[in-house]
C-alpha cells in the first residue's frame, strides 16, 4: 500500500513539474523578446522551482508517506511549557499542545499507531494526566518509550499507554507526589517584615511562607498531597495492570531500566528500532514510516513565544524567585 502511494506521490511531483516547466519557459523564454535570454532562464528555474514545491506539498497532503506518529514529551510537564522560576531553568513542551499533537495524529487517517517518546522528570498533575488521556483516547496502537528519564509525571503517562518501552539505563518510576514551601518567618523576622492577614477562609493562606504553619494547615496540605497520591497509585494501577500496594511499595524509588523491567514496571527494553520492527510486526508490514508530530503554531506566536522568553531572561532575573512564595505541588 505504502509503495503504490509513494508511485502516486511521485506522478503527481512530475506532472506538476513538468507543468510549471513548461508554463515558466513559455512565459519568460519563448514569448517575451525583450527579456534578456539569461534572465529569462533564471527566472524559468524559479518557477520550476516553485512547480516541485507546490507539488511535493500537494503530493504530501493527498499521499502521505508514513503510518506512525510519534510525539515527543520532554523537559517539565507544565500548562505553558515553563520549567522554573530561574532564566536557565530547563523549559518543556506545553502539555496543551501535546495533546494537540496526539489527537491530530488520531484524526490522521494515515496514522495507525502512536509512539510516544517520554524523557521528562515529571511536573503537573493536571497536564500530566491531560497527556494520559490524550494517549489513552487515541485508537490503534500506543508504545511510550523512555529515552533517559520517564519518572513521575512521566510514567503518569505512560501508564495511558497499551506498552512502556525503556533502555537498560533509564531511569523509571519516582510514583509519588511532593509539595514544597519555602518557610521565610525567621527570616522576615530578622529583617523587620511582618504578615498582616487579610482572607477570607481559615485556610486561604495556608502554605504562605512569611508565616509559620501551624498543624491544622500542615494536615490540610499533607491532605491534599495524599489524595493526588491515591489517584497517582489508581491510575499506574489500572493502566499497567499493577497490584495497588506494590506501586505503594515502590515509595516512589527510581529505578534503572533493567530492574524497573524485572519489576514489570517497564515491559520491554530495547531500542528505537527495536521498537518500530515490534510496531511493523503488529500492523502486518514489512517496514513503518514514523512521523514526527510537532505543535501547529502560526508565524506571530512562534515569535511571540520567543520574544517572551528573551524578555523574560533580561528582566525577570533573580526576581523570579519570588514566583516559589507559595505552596507549589507536583508529581
Amino acid at each position: 500500500m505504502i509503495g503504490s502511494e509513494r508511485i502516486d506521490r511521485l506522478l503527481i511531483v512530475v506532472v506538476g513539474v513538468v507543468a510549471f516547466a513548461a508554463a515558466g519557459f513559455a512565459l519568460f523564454v519563448v514569448y517575451p523578446d525583450s527579456l534578456a535570454e539569461v534572465l529569462g532562464v533564471l527566472v524559468a528555474l524559479a518557477v520550476v522551482a516553485l512547480g516541485v514545491r507546490f507539488s511535493s506539498n500537494i503530493a504530501a497532503s493527498l499521499y502521505p508517506d508514513y503510518d506512525v506518529a510519534e510525539v515527543a514529551v520532554e523537559g517539565p510537564i507544565t500548562r505553558d511549557g515553563g520549567g522554573g522560576s530561574l532564566p536557565s531553568s530547563p523549559r518543556g513542551t506545553p502539555a496543551d499542545d501535546i495533546v494537540d499533537q496526539i489527537d491530530r495524529a488520531d484524526e490522521d487517517d494515515s496514522v495507525d499507531a502512536l509512539l510516544l517518546k517520554l524523557n521528562t522528570p515529571g511536573g503537573e498533575v493536571v497536564p500530566s494526566d491531560d497527556i494520559r488521556l490524550a494517549a489513552e483516547r487515541f485508537d490503534g496502537p500506543t508504545i511510550a518509550y523512555a529515552t533517559d528519564v520517564c519518572a513521575s509525571g512521566g510514567y503518569w503517562i505512560a501508564s495511558g499507554c497499551d506498552e512502556l518501552w525503556a533502555r537498560e539505563g533509564s531511569i523509571v518510576g519516582s510514583i509519588g507526589v511532593i509539595g514544597s514551601r519555602v518557610n521565610a518567618s525567621d527570616l522576615a523576622e530578622r529583617v523587620g517584615l511582618s504578615y498582616e492577614r487579610f482572607a477570607a477562609g481559615d485556610y486561604k493562606d495556608a502554605g504562605t511562607p512569611l508565616k509559620e504553619m501551624d498543624e491544622d494547615e500542615r494536615a490540610y496540605l499533607q491532605g491534599l498531597i495524599d489524595d493526588y497520591y491515591d489517584t497517582f497509585v489508581e491510575r499506574v494501577s489500572d493502566g499497567r495492570d499493577l497490584d495497588a500496594e506494590f506501586v505503594r511499595d515502590t515509595e516512589a524509588r527510581i529505578y534503572l531500566g533493567e530492574q524497573a523491567h524485572d519489576l514489570e514496571l517497564v515491559d520491554r527494553l530495547g531500542t528505537r528500532r527495536e521498537i518500530e520492527d515490534e510496531l511493523a510486526d503488529r500492523l502486518e508490514r514489512d517496514e513503518i514510516s514514523v512521523e514526527e508530530f510537532e505543535p501547529e503554531r502560526p508565524l506571530m506566536a512562534r515569535i511571540g513565544t520567543g520574544a517572551q522568553q528573551v524578555a523574560y531572561a533580561f528582566g525577570a532575573g533573580i526576581s523570579g524567585l519570588a514566583e516559589d512564595r507559595e505552596f507549589r505541588l507536583r508529581t
